[in-house]
């Protein structure tokens, strides 16, 4: 199984973001894009890949004692940033140090730090095509996309929960099922 652990937003936090972002699909180059649909929009605390099922177990009970080290913290989507020319995301603002803790602390519990990118916290809205999937107008301006995200403050909400994530991919966008999860704090 391709497994990841997450902080999945609110159905209000996705559909205040889903119309903030509707005017960027519409924008020249846009058709090109890959993107996200708001049912798997998450923030990743760590990617685990490919785990094997018998090994499932021994996660679980590892995110079960991690969630009830850390407290539940008040998020909130906001703004937008580029990862290059590679991907367009959304960005989080309020108690972000505890989320960055609780990352810290998913990815020491299962063995999956990477200190090479270090944790960021995003929610990928696009990632940029092929060059046989560029729309009208050329390739999309992400950086563009990015400023007009810039005012966006969606509302305020709980983080108390870290689900355990299957990704499944293939023809498509990627498909997300919530194998397990587990509330903050208790």
């Amino acid at each position: 199984m391709r497994l990841f652990v997450a902080v999945n937003p609110p159905p209000l936090a996705k559909l205040e973001l889903t119309d903030a972002a509707a005017p960027l699909r519409r924008l020249p180059g846009a058709g090109g894009l890959r993107w996200t649909e708001p049912a798997g929009w998450h923030l990743t605390l760590a990617f685990l890949g490919e785990v094997p099922a018998d090994e499932v177990p021994a996660l679980e009970h590892a995110l079960a004692r991690v969630a009830g080290e850390h407290p539940a913290h008040r998020l909130r989507l906001a703004g937008g940033g580029t990862f290059g020319q590679r991907a367009l995301w959304a960005g989080v603002e309020g108690d972000v140090r505890d989320l960055r803790e609780l990352a810290a602390a998913v990815q020491h519990a299962l063995g999956a730090t990477d200190e090479e990118r270090g944790f960021h916290p995003h929610l990928t809205l696009a990632r940029a095509g092929t060059t046989r999937r560029r729309g009208p107008g050329g390739p999309a301006d992400l950086r563009a996309m990015a400023g007009a995200l810039r005012e966006f403050r969606g509302s305020e909400w709980p983080a108390g929960r870290i689900q355990l994530m299957r990704s499944e991919t293939g023809y498509g966008p990627a498909r997300y099922t919530a194998v397990e999860g587990w509330p903050l704090g208790t």
